[in-house]
């Protein structure tokens, strides 16, 4: 047998070791074959245009069952960051490496943009009207969580372009509290805002880094009715815990001006006693 036959045997025997390869983790990927492909893309993608990089070590995403995600929102791109390095969990197990997808809530103008609706059907967001008179997301969102999926909320609501947390939308302790699930907090620093419009984003290349925290335990909270007081209360701890985790201040629920100014920050000692 000649060099040239060695070789092009030795680059078919590679090939077909690739393809059973790509063909496993198809096969493997829980929610098909298109979260995989856009899961590879956006490994590729994230690593050279915004050099993603883990602050804490891996995921502390479930590998199973129901998780509430909550993170700070400071672009479109967000759910792809948090989304990015999933599968990297402390546990060693094959099953904990499995790609699983998340589906966030997400305005619903950005649901009907050509060329997105793919992506968000894959991706199984959940489309929110702004307005909040609409209480279907948040049926869907308790529907995905008792079912066992995991769901990702921006408790800020829209973009926020500051450096601190803003008052949050009690929703998030509602989700929390009906459901029963564990809450993980995730920040993201350093994401592209839309300056120039919500495509820039996309292709600004820059360094994006996020920090996965500790999942939050509400279960003394659970049987307790849901009054204002304690979805207020809920919310603070939420989100301090989110804060935390990103090394920022927040501002607590109905801490902010009519315009949305904030008119105080819990410095982190006293966030600390509202939390203990």
């Amino acid at each position: 047998m000649d060099s040239e036959v060695a070789a092009m045997l030795t680059l078919a025997v590679y090939s077909a070791i690739a393809v059973a390869l790509i063909v496993r983790s198809i096969r493997h990927c829980r929610d098909g074959w298109g979260v995989w492909l856009l899961y590879v893309i956006q490994r590729l993608y994230g690593g050279l245009i915004f050099r993603w990089r883990c602050n804490n070590g891996p995921s502390t995403l479930p590998a199973e069952g129901s998780g509430l995600i909550v993170a700070n929102h400071r672009s479109p791109i967000d759910p792809m960051m948090i989304w990015t390095n999933h599968h990297l969990r402390g546990d060693s197990t094959v099953e904990s490496r499995e790609v699983r997808v998340a589906g966030f809530l997400t305005a619903s103008e950005f649901c009907n943009v050509p060329g997105m609706r793919w992506l968000v059907r894959t991706m199984r967001s959940i489309p929110v009207d702004r307005n909040g008179q609409d209480m279907a997301p948040t049926r869907e969102a308790l529907r995905r969580l008792k079912n066992g999926e995991l769901v990702g909320v921006f408790p800020e609501g829209g973009i926020n372009w500051g450096t601190r947390l803003r008052s949050a939308n009690p929703g998030v302790a509602f989700l929390a509290l009906k459901s029963k699930v564990k809450v993980y907090p995730v920040f993201i620093h350093d994401a592209p805002q839309p300056v120039n419009g919500m495509i820039d984003p996309f292709v600004s290349r820059c360094r994006v880094r996020v920090t996965y925290g500790d999942p939050i335990d509400l279960s003394e909270f659970h049987g307790q009715k849901p009054r204002p007081e304690l979805l207020n209360k809920v919310t603070d701890l939420i989100m301090s815990r989110l804060a935390e985790t990103g090394g920022v201040d927040y501002t607590p629920v109905g801490m902010e001006d009519e315009d949305g100014a904030d008119r105080r920050v819990v410095p982190n000692a006293e966030r600390e006693q509202r939390t203990a």
